[in-house]
């Protein structure tokens, strides 16, 4: 997998102070995407075990409260991401408790495929839909555009 950009404080992608990873691969092609720099699977830097690694250092850090990790790009559940992708949610879930994962994807819930549902078994948001250009809405609180939904998870609750 690779990357574009990481960002160990972030406020912006999801609620309270993040760390956020902009993945690499994008298969939508959305017209007026900002981040058309993502789509390319070998875009940016290679994923590495270093990074992933810093990543679950930064949101155990007690200096700084970090609420949880959000997953963005490109796309988190492009084919090429599923493997890694599905590594690190596991890690978060297993060694960093209390922390929730935010994962914003172009494919729709009623759509994905079992690699890209067992990644979701483990996210607790997820902001589904492909940017539509003319549904933009700069007003929208975590989406561009008006047909993007919020889902949120609770894998825990057994009803």
């Amino acid at each position: 997998m690779y990357y574009s950009a990481y960002h160990s404080i972030d406020v912006i992608n999801g609620e309270g102070t993040r760390c956020t990873l902009f993945v690499s691969g994008c298969e939508h092609a959305c017209k007026g995407c900002y981040n058309q720099s993502t789509w390319r699977v070998d875009a940016g830097h290679e994923f590495s075990q270093a990074l992933e690694d810093q990543i679950i250092k930064d949101l155990t850090d007690s200096r700084i409260y970090r609420r949880g990790l959000s997953l963005s790009g490109g796309d988190p559940l492009h084919p090429a991401n599923l493997d890694a992708i599905l590594k690190l949610v596991t890690r978060v879930k297993n060694e960093c408790p209390g922390k929730d994962i935010w994962l914003w994807t172009g494919y729709q819930l009623a759509d994905l495929s079992v690699a890209q549902q067992n990644i979701i078994n483990l996210v607790d948001v997820m902001i589904d839909g492909k940017f539509e250009q003319d549904k933009a809405d700069p007003a929208l609180l975590w989406r561009g555009s008006s047909n993007q939904v919020i889902h949120r998870f609770n894998h825990d609750d057994p009803s």
